[in-house]
């Protein structure tokens, strides 16, 4: 019987592969290099198959390249798969798991992202990692500068030059030196 679905473990260098036919009977396992992978998916699986992956950002890549080869994908959450690890967790067994877990009649799927989606995505985690930053060097700053410090980080930026400044701000060179570091570096990532 031809293949109809295969679960894809996507790993770092090798990827393992479960398909099974309408029946849900195995008709292939394997495990393949990276750049082997999907060379062998288009030798055994039918165009139109399904092919399953737990979703990552790699994954949205794949999935791309494999619908471009007329197959459908489905990208699951995982934690969605947990539940269907029957045993110890390797490669064989997550492929399997994907496998059963994209033939169950209820099962949710993660849409594929497009090329500008992950782009977006991208962006906005790297300015929420920023800001992070930033305002973890704010509390930084506060919490060693021995004053009440204003809210917001726009009115910290205002008053830290004053108080580093000041001749009588009660901080040793040591502790002044220190500051200075902290709001210049915290100047220089706010450009």
């Amino acid at each position: 019987m031809p293949i109809s679905r295969v679960g894809v473990d996507v790993a770092k260098s090798v990827f393992h592969v479960h398909g099974v036919d309408h029946h849900d009977q195995v008709e292939w396992r394997g495990k393949h290099k990276r750049d082997r992978w999907l060379d062998a998916i288009v030798k055994r699986v039918p165009m139109g198959a399904e092919i399953g992956m737990e979703a990552c950002a790699s994954s949205h890549h794949l999935a791309r390249a494999l619908q471009a080869r007329g197959y459908h994908v489905k990208l699951i959450a995982a934690q969605f798969l947990t539940s269907y690890v029957k045993s110890n967790k390797n490669g064989r067994v997550d492929a399997e798991a994907i496998c059963e877990a994209m033939g169950r009649p209820h099962m949710r799927f993660v849409a594929i992202k497009s090329v500008a989606q992950q782009d977006v995505q991208a962006a906005h985690r790297i300015r929420s990692e920023l800001v992070q930053q930033r305002t973890s060097k704010a509390n930084q700053i506060r919490g060693l500068i021995g004053r009440v410090a204003p809210t917001g980080i726009g009115q910290l930026r205002a008053a830290l030059p004053c108080w580093l400044e000041d001749a009588e701000n009660g901080l040793t060179n040591a502790r002044l030196e220190g500051m200075n570091g902290l709001f210049q570096g915290a100047r220089s990532r706010a450009r």
